[in-house]
């Protein structure tokens, strides 16, 4: 059989063993010793006339294929137990079908690693910015809104005690609905203490209660972006 000299790359020997393989339409386990050492030793060949160098596992390979092919021309002796030894046929056999799977599932992680580089990833960011925010919802935000009027008064607590005398100055819900919407209207968005700028017991009493009513009358809207962060107030237009 003619066999045309191919100069290629191989990652060693057995890489080099399966490409003549399959040149050759050979199957692994019935290889042909004789027909690879003759395809092999051409190769060999071929490279040393190209004053190419040839790293030595490939000439120990020869060495090997050149023994396999002697022992196969000598009349077959029987041997016994004791004396048992591999069969160095049989061995690069499955020399060459275990490397034959390590060079399939090499090929599978290029396959895979060649999909992954197709896909783009970003550093995370902070989504928060494209949630809807939080409306608070009349089933709940009076308590919400209790609460924050309790943490408000506390701090002021520390700060100065609450000023509890009667003054001539009267305030009505009404009159502070007016105040609050005119503040809403020129800051658009308060936190929900800043309404409080004033503090005297009847002045956070009828603050509060202006905004409750703003609520019921679905004039303001109270939005709390994060739990336990301010509660914002905003006129709804």
């Amino acid at each position: 059989m003619e066999y045309k000299i191919v100069i290629n790359e191989f990652e060693g020997p057995l890489d080099l063993l399966l490409h003549l393989i399959k040149e050759s339409k050979m199957e692994i386990t019935e290889i042909r010793i004789d027909e690879i050492t003759k395809q092999y030793l051409n190769y060999i060949e071929t490279m040393e006339k190209m004053n190419l160098d040839i790293a030595s596992e490939y000439l120990i390979m020869a060495a090997e294929l050149i023994e396999m092919k002697s022992r196969s021309l000598l009349p077959n002796k029987q041997n016994s137990e004791d004396d048992y030894e591999e069969d160095p046929k049989e061995n690069l056999i499955n020399r060459l079908l275990e490397y034959k799977r390590y060079k399939e599932m090499s090929s599978l992680f290029e396959d895979l690693e060649l999909n992954r580089k197709q896909f783009y990833t970003k550093k995370p960011e902070d989504l928060r910015n494209y949630q809807e925010q939080e409306v608070i919802e009349e089933e709940y935000d009076i308590n919400l809104l209790i609460d924050a009027l309790n943490k408000f008064l506390v701090r002021k607590q520390k700060e100065k005690p609450l000023n509890t005398k009667i003054t001539k100055k009267e305030y009505s819900v009404s009159k502070r609905n007016v105040e609050i919407k005119n503040i809403l209207l020129k800051k658009k968005k308060v936190k929900f203490e800043e309404l409080f700028d004033v503090y005297k017991k009847d002045y956070i009493v009828v603050t509060f209660l202006s905004i409750l009513d703003l609520i019921k009358k679905q004039e303001i809207n109270v939005v709390q972006e994060n739990n336990f962060s301010s509660i914002l107030i905003s006129i709804k237009e």
